[in-house]
């Protein structure tokens, strides 16, 4: 009778311990169909995993994912996700044919250096935990369903026009266009000179061409929005190609309407502090260091879209940092130049620059922070 007890006490336990686990009966491990991918044209990443998915079979059952960190998953061409750390989860097949139509779907998965040991997927009949079907930590940003080539059409259309702008421009303009362009500008001051400074802002030319500057700055910044704040504008609109063209051009407006605001302001500042005509030297030597930021902004944005888009995000991290110190710098030499060929005090020259530029800047670089946290 005790051997009986006992042995039903086993066999209860046991019982109790497999439905606490709830052990998973794998269908199909794909992990050996993984296919290492090649670069193949300039355009193409060099570090990723294919693999192919079956919708048909096991709709009830579920797709166990395990992707490692700082990897971008794609889903025919549809961006699904980043991931920040290494990341498991859990998709049932008949809900991710819902989300990804068709009876086969091609899913790719970007790193640098990544292995087919690092990654896995397989269909099982049973999913442990079905409160925690997704690692939500484990992802920065969930992007399912947003397809990264309408990011590459926007900024490819948004580029095209601007340089056809700017070809424009220099064929009208072709000394003021030099004379903006030249980064040799920034050396010699030769804004500061009588000579070399420009006295109409409000002119067509010269609106135009701080027009066309905000057109690039304007597609840098909503190429970002979309790379760092998907979510946020996803919640608010829908991101499509017409949506992200009216963002660009409506951004380019508004940093127009910002630009003249800035320029009227160090327009009043320079007569309060009474510095004479400063304020024509003041705005374009630190323009001219904006342009060039700016242009350096569209080469990685350029860059990483179309040939390592795994590590855009990153990339566009150190490209903001760059131009925060760039910028500082310039206002440095600003206060330098001014110092030496100008003769102002050097106190009353640092209050000036720290309402006009300094604390501004710092504002503004901390709104930027707050949103891009």
């Amino acid at each position: 009778m005790k051997k009986l007890i006992s042995k039903s006490i086993l066999i209860i336990s046991l019982l109790f311990a497999v439905g606490q686990q709830a052990f998973s009966q794998v269908l199909e491990d794909y992990n050996p169909k993984w296919e290492e991918g090649e670069r193949e044209t300039w355009f193409s990443s060099n570090d990723r995993l294919l693999l192919e998915l079956d919708l048909e079979t096991f709709p009830l059952a579920y797709f166990s994912f395990e992707f490692p960190d700082h990897s971008v998953v794609f889903v025919g061409e549809k961006l699904w996700f980043f991931t920040e750390q290494d990341t498991a989860f859990t998709d049932q097949v008949r809900d991710f044919k819902k989300e990804f139509s068709g009876k086969q779907v091609n899913l790719t998965v970007f790193k640098n250096g990544i292995s087919p040991e690092q990654a896995s997927v397989k269909k099982i009949l049973r999913f442990e935990r079905p409160d925690s079907s997704v690692d939500k930590e484990g992802l920065i940003s969930e992007k399912r369903g947003f397809d990264r080539q309408i990011i590459r059409d926007f900024f490819v259309l948004g580029l095209l026009i601007s340089l056809f702008l700017i070809a424009l421009y220099k064929l009208a303009y072709p000394f003021i266009f030099a004379m903006m362009i030249r980064p040799i500008s920034l050396v010699n001051a030769e804004d500061f000179s009588e000579s070399g400074s420009l006295q109409k802002f409000f002119s067509i030319d010269i609106l135009l061409y701080v027009f066309i500057v905000n057109m690039l700055l304007s597609l840098a910044m909503v190429t970002s929005l979309v790379v760092f704040l998907q979510e946020w504008l996803e919640a608010r609109l829908e991101l499509s190609f017409n949506t992200l063209i009216i963002l660009w051009v409506g951004g380019a407006f508004f940093l127009l309407i910002l630009t003249i605001i800035k320029f009227s302001a160090i327009k009043i500042l320079s007569y309060l502090f009474d510095l004479g005509k400063l304020e024509f030297p003041h705005f374009f030597y630190l323009l001219r260091l904006v342009v060039i930021a700016t242009i350096g902004l569209i080469l990685v944005c350029s860059f990483f879209l179309f040939n390592e888009f795994s590590g855009i995000k990153r990339a566009l991290e150190f490209s903001f940092v760059g131009f925060f110190w760039i910028y500082i710098v310039g206002i440095i030499a600003l206060f330098l130049i001014m110092v030496n060929r100008l003769g102002f005090k050097k106190y009353h020259l640092f209050t000036y620059l720290c309402i006009a530029e300094l604390v501004p800047f710092l504002i503004l670089a901390k709104l930027v922070l707050d949103l891009g946290n």
